[in-house]
């Protein structure tokens, strides 16, 4: 048995606002391996980066609230921790990469000041240090050395992705969390910057999530995945399991709305709909609006977590409620 890095067990995170309760995420469960690799992929306000703003403490304070749940890494509960203890394990164990390099970088420091920076507030170097490490880090990300005292602006989207990349791994995480680390960028660089982040993480022996809305990304880096939808992990397993044979309606949907060279289509099949309104999650099961084998139990249960040869999935049909009908079209309520 791998050991354990990080333990979710039943993470339910809100947000309150004035007119309503915002259900973001809603009891899932996860874990990752030291060393170990996981996608958490699904549509815009599936609750993936809410999920990651959980595990590193970064929920805004008026508004977001873990109602329960916890979140173990290496056996401490980070729910439970004040946030002074919080701060000395952000950026110095767990790390994380934001959505847009754009405007992750401070635009009136160096490149090599802001790296140099987190090696000091982490007291892991003094400034002669840490600017010497810095340099050491641009080179691992493949920028020259001398570049270190540029600033952002210089630096193309592809470069700035690279710092970023860089600043996350300075302090040598044990856990990186990558949320959309590709969007901005054109296919090219998306590619090299994906290459770049799994051949640091086995040469650091860091452990990663990388969160996507895109499976074709997750692919290219992970062993695992969890496809995440209305807040809860409908399917999860294996990376090659999943995609080779998926057990979720969702999961077959996401699939089928991928360009593939040998399947001969005219067009892709997207998923119809929506997702529900966070505040007003419907009855039942909370993919059946969109579900080409719904059936009338779906809209008064809701599924349980099944367990089926190493992976889970959230749905009647693996329940022998409703009849298992995947792949064959479907039956509408």
């Amino acid at each position: 048995m791998d050991e354990q890095l990080l333990s979710i067990q039943n993470l339910t995170t809100q947000y309150l606002t004035d007119e309503s309760v915002i259900h973001a995420v809603n009891g899932i469960n996860l874990h990752l391996a030291k060393g170990g690799s996981l996608g958490l992929v699904g549509e815009s306000g599936a609750g993936k980066t809410t999920t990651a703003y959980s595990i590193m403490g970064l929920l805004p304070k008026l508004t977001g609230k873990i109602t329960q749940g916890k979140i173990l890494f290496e056996g401490k509960d980070l729910t439970r921790l004040p946030e002074d203890e919080m701060r000395k394990i952000r950026g110095n164990e767990i790390s994380m990469i934001f959505q847009d390099p754009m405007t992750s970088l401070n635009p009136i420091l160096t490149v090599g000041d802001q790296i140099a920076e987190v090696l000091e507030i982490h007291g892991t170097a003094d400034t002669h240090a840490a600017l010497a490490k810095a340099g050491d880090m641009l080179e691992m990300v493949g920028i020259p050395r001398d570049r270190m005292h540029e600033y952002p602006h210089q630096f193309s989207g592809g470069m700035k992705q690279r710092v970023i990349i860089a600043i996350a791994l300075a302090c040598n995480p044990k856990l990186l969390i990558a949320d959309e680390p590709t969007t901005a960028l054109d296919v090219t660089i998306q590619a090299q910057v994906l290459r770049m982040i799994r051949d640091l993480k086995v040469k650091l022996d860091t452990s990663l999530i990388l969160i996507s809305h895109n499976l074709g990304v997750v692919a290219q880096v992970c062993e695992n995945v969890a496809i995440m939808y209305a807040g809860r992990i409908v399917e999860y397993g294996p990376l090659r399991e999943v995609f080779s044979r998926p057990l979720h309606p969702y999961t077959e949907g996401l699939l089928n709305s991928i360009p593939r060279i040998e399947v001969d289509k005219d067009r892709l099949s997207p998923i119809r709909g929506m997702m529900p309104d966070p505040s007003t999650m419907p009855h039942g099961c909370i993919f059946k609006p969109r579900c080409p084998y719904a059936a009338a139990a779906c809209g008064t249960r809701a599924p349980h977590i099944t367990e089926i040869s190493g992976r889970s999935v959230m749905c009647l049909m693996h329940e022998g409620v409703i009849p298992n009908t995947m792949g064959t079209g479907g039956h509408h309520a």
